[in-house]
């Protein structure tokens, strides 16, 4: 298989599939959702893979969330691939909770916005110690009421949920261990080990075990599901408007946005 904006690799059980876009702190395009939608395919059709790690190339980001220089006043440019973005995260997101084997995500530097939202999805996740967490849509003029918000809230309870969405900070990764939204926290240069230790273990464990016990777990949260495809529908609406693009401009020209005008 070949890509342009992933790598994907299989080596001894577990599928490894990293966005290769450093120079744009991994922020991904609809090509690049897309191909990581094939390698999760994949892997779920190889039956010699039982995991699968999901990371971003280089030392400064797993994922930053959608490339804003992609992004016009009808919203994210579909390039080439075959789906809008946001149709493509979404079945993104809905594989990554269907596969019926564990996804570990590795988290090496920052996991903003529809990146934090990734790894937030995924079973479980390992961080190097220079790893940063943050939602970012009310900053830039986005959001996921679906389950970026919802799963998040689970994880961390509502309060703390509200405050990283409602106000945009950032989270070291030692906050977000002692939060519960982290599994572990290891040195940057012992990640790739780390993960590949808890892959190695995971592989020892009965594969129908843990793909019905995943099943069960998201089985609290299926629900969402239609709520997120409202909420995809809505955001592709907001796109559209002043409100929004005041979000992006203000991004792109490295400014604070101004929204008081928006207030009603």
């Amino acid at each position: 298989m070949e890509f342009k904006e992933i790598i994907y690799e299989k080596k001894q059980g577990i599928g490894r599939i990293s966005i290769n876009r450093p120079q744009r702190y991994n922020a991904f395009t609809a090509l690049t959702l897309e191909e990581m939608y094939r390698a999760f395919r994949d892997s779920w059709a190889d039956r010699s893979i039982g995991v699968v790690v999901l990371t971003g190339s280089g030392d400064k980001a797993f994922c930053t969330g959608g490339d804003q220089k992609t992004k016009d006043d009808a919203g994210y440019g579909r390039g080439e691939a075959s789906f809008e973005l946001l149709d493509a995260y979404g079945q993104l997101i809905s594989i990554i909770r269907a596969i019926p084997k564990p996804v570990i995500a590795a988290v090496n530097g920052y996991a903003i916005g529809g990146g934090h939202v990734l790894h937030l999805v995924c079973d479980l996740t390992i961080a190097s110690d220079n790893a940063r967490f943050g939602q970012a849509g009310p900053k830039v003029g986005s959001f996921d009421a679906g389950f970026g918000s919802v799963i998040l809230a689970r994880i961390v309870g509502e309060k703390k949920a509200r405050e990283i969405w409602y106000l945009c900070r950032q989270y070291s990764a030692q906050e977000a261990l002692e939060m519960g939204l982290v599994n572990r926290v290891v040195p940057q240069s012992d990640l790739e080990k780390e993960v590949e230790t808890w892959g190695r273990e995971l592989l020892q464990k009965a594969p129908t075990s843990l793909a019905v016990l995943k099943a069960s777990f998201n089985a609290d949260t299926e629900h969402l599901a239609g709520i997120t495809a409202i909420a995809r529908h809505s955001l592709d609406l907001y796109y559209h408007t002043e409100e929004s693009r005041e979000g992006v401009q203000a991004f792109l020209e490295k400014r604070p946005p101004d929204f008081s005008k928006f207030r009603k």
